[in-house]
This record gives structure tokens, sequence and C-alpha cells, in this order.
């Protein structure tokens, strides 16, 4: 058969290329981008964009047969294959980069939280815990929830805390008022002893 590729919308698509395009299908803009076939950028208009997922793997390879020049049907077939393997690595990579980059941030904004920096001071400060953990004495990544309304805000948090001589578990109540946090309940909890020690704010 002639190769008919790259010869636009009229161009005769052979039939064992006619069918569904897994590559189109995950990678939509970013194969459409690869394969000469732009249609695929409708991606970025909402409404359109999720039936596109399905019309680009329906009639992706038609569309890149007739809008791209290739040197052979084995040559096509070939490099949709290898679309197709990307479609299925580049989700399994970018899930875990995006959901690890949204765990981070929400780190970073409870550890740059003035309630945490509170209760990490108090903790440094109490001889209880200090003869109990010894010096210096690190924290670990808080967990919990911060609530921030206007100059009104809640927090409730928890993190590790260790030092040469043990470990432990601090918790913390903390609210803020008129723009400015104090703690209003905070305790260390002994990770051997299971004892509990009281943070004075």
């Amino acid at each position: 058969m002639e190769n008919t590729s790259g010869g636009g919308a009229g161009a005769v698509v052979p039939p064992e290329i006619d069918r569904w395009n897994w590559g189109a299908f995950l990678l939509t803009w970013i194969w459409g981008i690869g394969n000469g076939t732009l249609i695929a950028l409708l991606m970025f208009i909402p409404l359109v964009n999720i039936p596109m997922w399905f019309v680009l793997g329906a009639k992706g390879s038609a569309w890149a047969w007739q809008n791209k020049r290739w040197n052979s049907v084995e040559d096509f077939q070939r490099t949709q294959r290898t679309w197709a393997r990307w479609g299925i690595v580049v989700p399994v990579l970018f899930v875990p980069l995006l959901f690890g980059g949204i765990f981070w941030s929400v780190v970073s904004t409870m550890k740059g939280s003035d309630a945490y920096k509170l209760a990490v001071s108090e903790l440094q400060l109490s001889q209880q815990v200090t003869e109990v953990l010894g010096t210096p004495i690190t924290t670990g990544i808080p967990t919990g929830n911060i609530h921030v309304s206007g100059g009104n805000g809640q927090a409730n948090l928890a993190f590790s805390a260790e030092g040469p001589k043990g470990k432990g578990q601090v918790y913390i109540e903390a609210v803020e008022a008129m723009g400015k946090w104090r703690v209003e309940h905070a305790v260390f909890e002994d990770e051997a002893t299971k004892k509990r020690i009281e943070l004075q704010p």
C-alpha cells in the first residue's frame, strides 16, 4: 500500500493502524504535540477536556498518520507502542511526585506556623523534658490541623521530639486571637515510661 502518511485529513489510513491509541489516551496533549496532532490541545478547555480523552484514544492513530509523515506502517506502530509505554510510566512517576509535593507543602506550612514554633520553644525551655531527653532536642514532622480565619485561628498538632537520652511525642492545642498565637495546652509524653509532662505556656 502507498505510504499516505502526512497527507492531511483526506489521507487514507491503513486499517491495521486505525485502532485505539493508548498513548494518545493516556498522554493527551503531550502525545498530540509529539505526533503533530494539535487538536489534542483542546484538553486545556474545561468540559471539552473530559470527552477529548476518549476521542483521542479512538481517533488518535488516524490523526497522527494523517498529520505527520512516517517512514512506514511498522515505523508508526513501533512509535505508538513507545508512546503507550510512556503513557503508563509517566502517571506512575507523576502521581507520587504530585502527592509528595502536596505533603511537603503542608508540612512546611505547619512547621512554619507560630503555633508549632511556640510549642517547640516551650518544649526546649522545659527543664523536666531536658532531663528526660537530654540536649540537643530535635523535633519531627508535625501532624494535625491548623484553621485560620482572618486574625483568629485554632491549631491541634502532634510531633515527635528526640534527644540523646530518649524520645517522645508532643501534643499541643493553640489558638490565635487578633493575629497573635498562644499555646492553650501542651504536653510531652515520654515514649519509654508513658509519663506526661505539662509544658507551661
